[in-house]
C-alpha cells in the first residue's frame, strides 16, 4: 500500500463518518437525539413506549424518483442453468442449479444502470424475472432503489477474483479492494456481492421470496469439486459439537482462515515497530496461531496498525459478507430471499435509520449469521424469517481497538420467526463499543428442525475479557418457543486456572437464556477489557417440550438442557497490567412471567456465576414456580 492510497483511505473514512454524523443530527428528532436521551434510561421508564417511538420514526415511507432503469436496457441478458453437486450446509451436499459455463456477465449492465439512476437524481433499478449471473459486486449509490421482480434469481460469481477487480484501492497482488469490516475489525478486503459505502437513501427490495440473491457459498470455485467459499472457514477448534464441528470439504493442513498464512509477517514488529517487546508478545501470544488470517487481523487492531496497512484480499481467506453497508443512512431492505452466502448474510456497519422487513435469511453454511447490525443507530428488524448456520440476529459493536463507530443502539426486533441457528436474538460477541437500548418483542422461535438441526439457544449474550464492551437496557417480551431449544449441552474450552472447568457450563447450546461473559476465552490472546451487563428485562417467554433425542433422558420430554445460564465475567482470565480493573458482576436482570418447560438437567435447572440480584418473578421451570432473587 503506497502513501497515496494510505491518504485516500483516511480521507474516505473521515468523509463518511462526517456525513453519517450530519445525517443523524438532521433526522427529525433524529437518532442521535434519541440515543442521547435514552442511553442511561432507568428501569422505571417505559421501555416499550420508547420502542414504539423508534418504530414510528422508521416506518415512514422511503421516497425515490419515479423512474425505472431496467438492467436489460443496459445490456443484461439471462443465463441458462446447469445442475451441480454443492454443499448446502455444514454437513450436507445436494444437487443445485448454477449458471452454465460461459454465461453472460450482468455486472457491467447493473453497474451502468445504477450509475445512470444515481446521475439522474435517483429512481429504481429493476432486475426482471429470470436468471441473472453477476461476476462482481453490486455497489449501491445514493437515492438508488434496486428492485428484484417476482422470479428474479441473481446468482453471484463463486470466483474470489471477481470481488478483487473493481475496488477503489489497488493493493497489487492482493487485488483492487474496498474498505470492509470483518468480525469487528477494519481492513481492506474483497468487495461483498452487494456493497455500499457512505450512501444515503438506498433500498434493496423484492416482490416476494422468489426474488432471490444467491451467494452460492457452497458451489465449488472450479464448477466441479474442491474449494468453495465455505471451505475457507477451516475446521473449528471448539469442543462444542453443535457449533460448526464440520466444514465442507475440509482437508487437514490445507490453508484456511484458521491456519497460519505464510504470507503474513513472522513477527508483529515487521508491521508495528512502535510496539515494545512486551507488547508484541502480549498480542502475538505463543506459537504461530496469530499468523492465521482470522487472528492476524485482530492482532493488527490491537497493535494500532492503520487501516491502509491491513491488506487482505487475494492470498488470504477472509470471506466477504453478502450484503455489506458501511456508513449509510436511510436504508430499506425488504421482501427478498438471500441464500447460501459466503459469510454473514447482512452486515450494516455505522449505519443510521435502517429497516429490514419481510426478508428470508436462508443460509446454512459456516458463519451464516442472518442480520448483524454493527455500531448502528435506529434499526428496525421486522417480519423476517431466519434459517441460518450461525446466529439468526447478532448485534455487534466493534472489536479490539476498532471502536470509533461507537455503540449499537435504539434497535427494535419484532414479529420475526427463527428456525435453525446458534442464537435467535444474540448480542455480541464483537461488542467492544457497547450495546444499549435493544427491544425484542412478539417473536416466534419456531425451531421446526428441532430433531435434526435445533436452535442452540434463544436469547443470547456473548462476550469475554477481550471483547469487553457493555450491554445496557435490553428488553424482551412475548416470545413463543413451541419446540424448545437444543436439549443436549454444548460447551467451550476454558483457560487454565479458570474457576470454570471445561465441559461443565452449557453456554454454547442448551439453555433458553444464555448470558456468556466468558465466550470462547481461548480464542483471544489479549484479555484486558472486563464487560459490563446491566438492566435486562425478559418477560412472557413460553417454551414447549419435545422428545429428547440423545443422552440419559432420551425419549423423555424436555424444552432445554437448562432454562437459564448466566456466566458473568471471569476475573481469573485477565492478563493485562496491574492493578486489574474492576470486574463487575452481571446486575439488574429481571425475568418475569415465563414458562421455560422441563429441563433435562433437573438437578441444576439454571446456572449462575458472578451474578448479583437476578430476580425471578412468576417463572416456571419444570412445573415449579420461582419467586426469588439470586446471586452467585
Amino acid at each position: 500500500m503506497n502513501h497515496l492510497n494510505d491518504q485516500r483511505v483516511n480521507e474516505k473514512r473521515r468523509a463518511m463518518m462526517k456525513a453519517v454524523s450530519a445525517s443523524s443530527l438532521a433526522l427529525a428528532g433524529g437518532a442521535a437525539t434519541l440515543g442521547a436521551g435514552t442511553a442511561n434510561a432507568a428501569i422505571g421508564d417505559d421501555p416499550w413506549g420508547r420502542a414504539k417511538e423508534i418504530v414510528d420514526r422508521l416506518n415512514k415511507p422511503r421516497r425515490f424518483r419515479d423512474q425505472d432503469f431496467p438492467i436489460t436496457d443496459f445490456g443484461a441478458a439471462q443465463c441458462k442453468l446447469v445442475k451441480i453437486k454443492a454443499w448446502i450446509s455444514h454437513d450436507d451436499q445436494a444437487t443445485v442449479e448454477t449458471q452454465a459455463p460461459g454465461s453472460h456477465d450482468c455486472y457491467p449492465a447493473i453497474k451502468a444502470a445504477i450509475e445512470a439512476c444515481h446521475k439522474a437524481g435517483g429512481g429504481r433499478v429493476v432486475i426482471p424475472s429470470g436468471n441473472w449471473f453477476v461476476a462482481g459486486p453490486i455497489v449501491l449509490l445514493s437515492n438508488v432503489h434496486v428492485h428484484l421482480k417476482k422470479g428474479a434469481n441473481v446468482l453471484f460469481s463463486t470466483q474470489p477474483t471477481d470481488y478483487a477487480k473493481y475496488g477503489e484501492f489497488d493493493c497489487g497482488k492482493h487485488g483492487k479492494l474496498v474498505i470492509t469490516r470483518w468480525q469487528g475489525n477494519d481492513c481492506l478486503n474483497f468487495a461483498s456481492p452487494i456493497y455500499a459505502y457512505g450512501a444515503d437513501n438506498i433500498a434493496l427490495t423484492g416482490e416476494d421470496w422468489t426474488s432471490i440473491l444467491n451467494g452460492q457459498g457452497g458451489v465449488p470455485f472450479n464448477g466441479k469439486d474442491g474449494d468453495c467459499w465455505w471451505t475457507w472457514k477451516g475446521k473449528n477448534r471448539t469442543i462444542n459439537p453443535a457449533s460448526q464441528a464440520n466444514t465442507p470439504g475440509y482437508v487437514e493442513g490445507k490453508l484456511t482462515q484458521r491456519l497460519p498464512n505464510p504470507i503474513n509477517p513472522k513477527s508483529l514488529k515487521d508491521v508495528a515497530p512502535h510496539l515494545t517487546e512486551a507488547e508484541r508478545l502480549h498480542i502475538q501470544g505463543e506459537g504461530e496461531r496469530w499468523r492465521a488470517d482470522e487472528q492476524y487481523l485482530p492482532a493488527l487492531s490491537e497493535a494500532g496498525v492503520p487501516l491502509a496497512q491491513r491488506v487482505f484480499g487475494l492470498g488470504h481467506f477472509l470471506r466477504p459478507t453478502m450484503i455489506h453497508l458501511i456508513g449509510c443512512t436511510n436504508v430499506l431492505l425488504e421482501g427478498y430471499e438471500v441464500k447460501d452466502t459466503p459469510f454473514w448474510q447482512h452486515h450494516p456497519v455505522h449505519c443510521r435509520d435502517i429497516v429490514i422487513r419481510n426478508v428470508h435469511c436462508n443460509s446454512k453454511g459456516p458463519n451464516s449469521d442472518g442480520f448483524d447490525p454493527e455500531s448502528c443507530d435506529m434499526v428496525l428488524i421486522e417480519g423476517c424469517t431466519f434459517d441460518t448456520g450461525d446466529d439468526c440476529i447478532a448485534i455487534k459493536a466493534g472489536k479490539d481497538l476498532d471502536v470509533q463507530y461507537g455503540p449499537s443502539q435504539n434497535i427494535v426486533v419484532q414479529k420475526c420467526i427463527m428456525q435453525s441457528g446458534h442464537g435467535a436474538v444474540t448480542l455480541g460477541s464483537e461488542m467492544a463499543g457497547g450495546i444499549q437500548n435493544v427491544y425484542a418483542q412478539d417473536l416466534v422461535f419456531e425451531n421446526i428442525h428441532w430433531a435434526t438441526d435445533p436452535l442452540n439457544t434463544a436469547i443470547r449474550l456473548k462476550t469475554n475479557m477481550n471483547r469487553g464492551g457493555y450491554l445496557k437496557n435490553f428488553y424482551v417480551r412475548n416470545v413463543k418457543i413451541p419446540n424448545g431449544v437444543q436439549t443436549s449441552p454444548s460447551f467451550y474450552a476454558s483457560l487454565p486456572n479458570s474457576p470454570i472447568e471445561s465441559k461443565t457450563v452449557a453456554v454454547a447450546a442448551g439453555a433458553v437464556v444464555t448470558f456468556d461473559c466468558d465466550y470462547t476465552p481461548t480464542a483471544d490472546t489479549v484479555r484486558t477489557r472486563p464487560p459490563v451487563v446491566d438492566n435486562v428485562q425478559i418477560s412472557n417467554v413460553t417454551v414447549g417440550n419435545v422428545e429428547v433425542k440423545k443422552g440419559a433422558k432420551k425419549g423423555q420430554k424436555a424444552a432445554c438442557y437448562q432454562a437459564i445460564v448466566i456466566l458473568g465475567p471471569v476475573s481469573n482470565n485477565y492478563n493485562g497490567p496491574q492493578p486489574m480493573p474492576q470486574v463487575p458482576p452481571v446486575t439488574n436482570v429481571t425475568i418475569s412471567d415465563c414458562d421455560f418447560g422441563t429441563t433435562v438437567s433437573t438437578e441444576q435447572p439454571y446456572f449462575l456465576y458472578n451474578v448479583r440480584g437476578l430476580k425471578l418473578n412468576r417463572v416456571k421451570i419444570g412445573g415449579t414456580e420461582y419467586n426469588t432473587t439470586l446471586s452467585a
